[in-house]
């Protein structure tokens, strides 16, 4: 008893190599970050997003870039340099996925993003995912893909444009641009061979005729940009459908309200390109909890936040 005892205890006294095994002193080394730990410890959340890029990257075998805008925000020329910045790290030719969400802006700005991206991709591949909504000129950006990505939270809409107009009363107000037309041709039919409601008067003077050719240039230049990429991309098979699909998408009178939603099923059965990805697909988990972390980035609705594995820009 008592040998077997001294055995136990001498076989749980430490080795001369556990003594020697000090911190610092045996194993692999530890990472240590590149910036110091103050600097690293701040932009965490940053380096946790870029890290999911990566993964998401693996596991898609795509190089993937992202805009993530507030609610407050528009589409405008203030993006490019920001995009060009994203795209820097992108080989030419590689098959790109464009995460976006945006509630819409400048239609032209809108044509060189996609120009920019498509560039970029040369003979490769364009995809656009949409982790929650992509509306306006957000949704001409998603169609001039080759594919768009969707869940079941992501919604398109209808891409007539809006116009800024100035009330009587000196106030700004944005406008579909169809919307503004309809109206107008509304008081045209109500005046008839009759007089004109004096009602009208305050809004008729202060009518600038340019404004009405503006509107209606608008929606021509909306339905061809989305006929124009439709039938050069994902419906190049078939440029009547290209057609037929921009046409209705400009159509305010089905949609009735610009704000529209147009989902996943809806987009498919319009003809589009998507692939739905469901609730517990792992993919789509990922896409999904990058998008809250980069949501959750922006501190404030006027805030965008323009991010891949190497560039992060919130502006």
């Amino acid at each position: 008893m008592t040998a077997r005892l001294w055995q136990l205890t001498e076989s749980r006294q430490p080795s001369a190599s556990t003594l020697s095994d000090l911190p610092g002193e045996q194993g692999p080394p530890i990472p240590v970050p590149d910036q110091t730990p103050l600097y690293h410890a701040l932009g965490q959340p940053r380096y946790a997003r870029q890290q999911q890029i990566r993964a998401i990257e693996d596991r898609t075998g795509r190089r993937l870039i992202c805009y993530v805008a507030g609610p407050n925000t528009s589409i405008s020329s203030f993006d490019i340099p920001p995009f060009v910045d994203l795209l820097d790290d992108v080989h030419d030719g590689e098959h790109l996925d464009l995460m976006l969400h945006t509630p819409g802006g400048d239609v032209d700005q809108a044509e060189r993003i996609v120009l920019l991206c498509r560039k970029k991709v040369g003979s490769g591949s364009f995809h656009v995912v949409v982790p929650d909504g992509a509306k306006s000129a957000g949704t001409l950006i998603a169609i001039a893909a080759d594919e768009i990505v969707m869940g079941y939270p992501s919604e398109l809409g209808p891409i007539d444009p809006i116009v800024f107009i100035t009330t009587p009363g000196g106030e700004q107000m944005a406008r579909p641009a169809q919307s503004f037309l309809d109206g107008l041709e509304e008081i045209v039919q109500q005046t008839g061979g009759g007089a004109l409601s004096p009602a009208y008067f305050p809004l008729l003077d202060k009518l600038d005729p340019a404004l009405i050719d503006f509107c209606r240039k608008a929606l021509q230049r909306s339905e061809q940009f989305a006929e124009r990429f439709l039938g050069q991309y994902m419906l190049k098979a078939d440029p009547e459908k290209a057609k037929v699909v921009a046409k209705e998408l400009n159509d305010v009178k089905k949609h009735l309200s610009h704000g529209a939603v147009i989902d996943a099923q809806r987009a498919q059965a319009m003809g589009l390109r998507v692939t739905y990805l469901e609730p517990d697909n792992d993919l789509w988990q990922a896409y999904w909890r990058l998008y809250c972390e980069m949501r959750l980035a922006l501190t404030g609705p006027e805030r965008r936040l323009f991010e891949s594995r190497r560039a992060s820009l919130l502006v």
